[in-house]
């Protein structure tokens, strides 16, 4: 169900103060927590003894005191103290998680810790660049598979009805989309020519008039999306060469954490190419891109459970092509990995020697 060797956002920097943070990722039970100097830690959620979450204990400095019969654990996975014990027993270990910092984000490793490279976190080149402004985002947990939100994130026409006061308009509904396979993910794109600008972005586009519109909808494995939203004057829309100097960028990054099969912690933030320092401009987008993403909540849910409890078969649609190869790729993904497993946790073959 889940690539483990892979980064997932575990929470935002702002999300992890003084007290011990319990989370459930991947379903496993996580605590995270601050050392004196700011280092964040994660720390597998449960005592080796009888299991209680670590997350019910105490921080004692740098420290993790079980609030059961007082095992203590370093922020390393080993134990150091065992009450009553005369020596640390054998197994007294939690699973230690790699952690990296990284766009405000706290990023956790769930696999193979020798794999644990931060070259393979998601690359924002945007970010600290001064000719881009910034919307920081928030996150909300969606009661769905995590695969239906990036079903969701992978169909530019899902806008046309979801999102008729936001992100969509009537020019979204029937132009055809492109399904471009890349190492990494799936990209389904469109140009929409001499379109009325949907009221999300009305309010931002420095040109008058209609427009010329780029959906560029980005999934990577195994759940990051980049989402781009480019809106120019009508006819000088194009890949090709310098877009007019009025156009409208804006890119949205996107991170799903999976919690459980049914439930889905979602993470985002924008980058725009205008009015970069205006404060109130980073006001308005986050209210309205909360607004809009709270609408796909409401589907996604209801799209889960009836999934979930379907009486008939379910079928797909033209739109349906990039989620599906996403899927496919993944659930491939997903299978190597877990045969890579088997084959490196497989017992040595004893030969048996006769006379």
């Amino acid at each position: 169900m889940f690539l483990r060797n892979a980064w997932y956002v575990a929470a935002s920097e702002k999300e992890l103060g003084e007290q011990l943070l319990a989370l459930t990722i991947l379903g496993e039970p996580v605590v995270l927590y601050r050392k004196s100097d700011g280092t964040p830690v994660a720390l597998e959620d449960a005592c080796p003894h009888r299991k209680l979450p670590l997350s019910m204990g105490r921080r004692i400095g740098d420290q993790l005191e079980c609030g059961y019969h007082g095992l203590t654990f370093d922020c390393s996975d080993s134990c150091v103290k065992a009450p009553g014990s005369t020596h640390i027993p054998k197994g007294a270990r939690v699973h230690s998680y790699p952690l990296a910092l990284r766009y405000g984000l706290i990023w956790i490793w769930m696999g193979d810790i020798e794999q644990a490279d931060q070259a393979k976190i998601c690359d924002v080149p945007e970010w600290g660049d001064p000719q881009w402004g910034l919307n920081r985002g928030d996150s909300m947990v969606v009661s769905c598979n995590y695969l239906y939100v990036t079903d969701n994130l992978l169909d530019p026409a899902h806008v046309a009805w979801v999102h008729q006061s936001s992100f969509g308009n009537a020019a979204c509904a029937s132009e055809p989309l492109k399904t471009t396979v890349i190492d990494d993910g799936v990209i389904v794109s469109r140009w929409m020519r001499d379109v009325e600008v949907a009221p999300f972005y009305a309010k931002f586009v420095k040109f008058s008039g209609n427009g010329d519109r780029k959906q560029h909808y980005e999934v990577r494995y195994p759940s990051q999306a980049i989402i781009k939203a480019v809106f120019t004057p009508a006819g000088t829309g194009t890949d090709d060469g310098v877009l007019h100097e009025q156009v409208f960028l804006m890119n949205s990054y996107n991170f799903m954490t999976p919690i459980d099969e049914a439930n889905t912690r979602y993470y985002w933030f924008q980058v725009r190419n205008f009015d970069t320092d205006n404060a109130e401009v980073s006001r308005q987008f986050d209210e309205d891109v909360r607004h809009a993403f709270a609408e796909d909540r409401v589907v996604l849910t209801a799209v889960h459970q009836g999934m979930t409890n379907k009486r008939s078969p379910n079928i797909d649609l033209a739109s349906d092509a990039g989620p599906l190869r996403f899927r496919r790729n993944l659930a491939r993904l997903i299978a190597q990995e877990q045969d890579n497993s088997l084959i490196t946790h497989q017992p040595p073959v004893v030969s048996a020697v006769g006379g």
